[in-house]
């Protein structure tokens, strides 16, 4: 039985994750409501994701996928992954500055969280403090991740360890409330986004399958204990029914909107050559410089750069051979990072794909032909490598503490156990110094931070990772009647429109999705020439009340004589109001 982590760990532990987290995209702690991190694209449309479902469960919890975006298409919140798991914390002030100051401190604490869940994971399997920390930093800091800090869906992933821990441990403890507790964290991993929950539900059920094989084969078979199987059935059923209610706004939209389906070539397109997995970020500032070659062969830059770290993947070498772990846990994390490895990897357009492995689970496992980026698989190919990171960071350690004379610091876990057994030695009044190990152990923390870190040295100041200030919505659209349709309509406007809709939340045909709804395709190609009759006398049958053109964007002039339009200059925006007159189009249209 694995023992109690000391309440002084878990605070520091605590602590320091959202300090390293702070440090490591400083300044933006400094301007939370005003910037966002990494870019003004995905950040702004997840940002509204989040304070939408605050507005939802508060106001229309019954009718929570359908968003105030391209309207009148019903469950448009599920046109990309929702982050359904944060809507708790859209209820926490409202507005345009809430929302983005919101984003920011969501933002940081899932690299914490991401932090925190790999270093309990690696604690309960077997490793001391600071190569726990190891494991926690490779985790949560590889240098893949930088490219991915404008997805909220990828970057929280704390989810993934923090339930595993609690499952090992309830398990090995016999503790019926952490079994349940550790489902419960499962189904709020997937209420993020089905990218990461859908990889975290099968790495359940392979686990599972692996326990029930062992436990079949073994004679006399173990006993059951009844309140963990109680336990596991609760959890079992409150994820798969989690899975279910989630699942079916998805399947809604993919029968109402067949352009939604992630076909073979999408799926070629994000996938690429192993090299990829030798491309780091530009903005790294170790490997970005280095790799920049490689990376300009790319196609899909911020899907394919998935350098996991040099220093990272020589500890795990390290690792395979450590003791921190049995052999059958090394073995089986080896394994199942080498064939992460090439899921990874996709598979090309053409007939190579069928000798590749991702093809199998793209045609074969249910719910994985929606996964259109097979880059996102680096997630439990990380976890896999900072584990292995950890067992050999605690192998380095215990060779500098052997070179200082004390001996092994950390020995295997049978060899723990003969230990504990021999009487404990008289206390020699003399308090062992081990400050050579920790300070290594230190400096392998502070080595992996460094390799994933955004930071550019450059200069006499260094500056973190961009975090670049979001325009406030412009006064002179605030209280416009609805519903409203933004011009012009391009994804980078699109993603704005969206965010300023949180002042409110007015329905609007504009909005940000994976796909583009062929209804607001035709919208946008018969919009292009407005105020002119043909697109008044559409926008009125559609039901659209108030059209707005942001001048610093688009033209607006003076509508021609005889359509009804009133247009009135607002400051930064032309407002032209359609009238009441317009047959509002049923929510449900297609």
């Amino acid at each position: 039985m694995s023992p109690a982590l000391p309440r002084r760990e878990l605070a520091l532990l605590a602590l320091g994750a959202i300090a390293v987290a702070v440090a490591m995209h400083w300044p933006l702690v400094l301007h939370l409501g005003d910037d966002v991190p990494k870019d003004l694209g995905d950040p702004l449309s997840q940002a509204w994701q989040v304070a939408w479902g605050g507005h939802a469960l508060a106001s229309q919890p019954l009718d929570y996928f359908q968003s105030n975006q391209f309207w009148p298409l019903r469950d448009s919140l599920a046109f990309s992954d929702a982050l359904i798991g944060y809507a708790p914390a859209g209820m926490v002030g409202e507005g345009f500055e809430a929302a983005i100051a919101r984003y920011d401190v969501l933002f940081l604490l899932a690299y914490a969280l991401a932090f925190t869940g790999a270093h309990l994971l690696g604690r309960e399997l077997g490793l001391a403090p600071l190569p726990a920390a190891v494991a926690g930093a490779a985790f949560a800091y590889a240098p893949w991740r930088l490219e991915q800090d404008g997805h909220m869906h990828v970057i929280s992933s704390g989810g993934i360890p923090l339930s595993l821990f609690l499952l090992v441990r309830g398990y090995r403890r016999r503790r019926p409330a952490l079994v349940v507790a550790g489902w419960a964290v499962a189904a709020w991993q997937l209420s993020i986004g089905f990218s990461l929950g859908l990889q975290l539900a099968y790495l359940l059920g392979v686990l599972g399958a692996g326990w029930a094989l062992w436990w079949w084969r073994r004679w006399p078979r173990p006993r059951l204990d009844r309140r963990l199987a109680l336990a596991t059935a609760a959890g079992v059923l409150t994820f798969a029914a989690s899975a279910v209610v989630l699942a079916r706004p998805y399947l809604r939209v993919i029968d109402d909107h067949p352009e939604a389906k992630r076909s073979a070539a999408t799926v070629a397109d994000y996938s690429g050559p192993v090299w990829e997995l030798l491309v780091a970020p530009g903005e790294n500032l170790v490997w970005g410089p280095a790799t920049a070659p490689l990376r300009e062969r790319l196609n899909a830059v911020p899907e394919q750069t998935l350098f996991p770290g040099l220093t990272i993947l020589a500890l795990a070498l390290a690792g395979l051979g450590g003791a921190a772990y049995g052999r059958r846990l090394r073995l089986g994390l080896g394994a199942g990072a080498a064939l992460l490895t090439a899921l990874a990897l996709g598979f090309p357009d053409g007939w190579a794909r069928w000798l590749t492995p991702y093809w199998y689970l793209y045609e074969l496992a249910p719910g994985w032909s929606a996964i259109r980026v097979p880059g996102r698989m680096l997630t439990l190919l990380t976890l896999a490598l900072a584990l292995l990171a950890g067992a050999g960071a605690q192998r380095v350690l215990a060779r500098v503490e052997r070179r200082g004379g004390k001996g092994p610091q950390h020995p295997a876990p049978r060899a723990a156990r003969e230990v504990a057994k021999r009487p404990a030695p008289r206390a020699s009044g003399k308090r062992p110094k081990r400050l050579a190990p920790r300070a290594a152990g230190g400096a392998l923390v502070a080595l992996v931070l460094l390799e994933g870190s955004g930071w550019d040295l450059d200069g006499l100041r260094p500056k973190g990772p961009a975090h670049p200030t979001v325009p406030a919505p412009p006064p002179g659209q605030l209280a416009a009647p609805a519903p409203l349709l933004h011009l012009p309509t391009e994804a980078d406007d699109n993603r704005r429109y969206l965010i300023w809709s949180t002042e409110g939340f007015p329905k609007m045909v504009n909005g940000r999705s994976s796909f583009m709804p062929r209804q607001f395709a035709d919208v946008r190609r018969r919009t292009a020439r407005f105020p002119d009759p043909s697109s008044t006398a559409f926008l009125r049958r559609l039901g659209v009340r108030t059209v707005i053109v942001h001048l610093d964007r688009r033209d607006a002039p003076p509508p021609p004589q005889g359509l009804g339009l009133e247009r009135e200059v607002r400051g930064r925006v032309a407002l032209y109001d359609l009238g009441p007159g317009g047959r509002p189009a049923p929510r449900d249209s297609r």
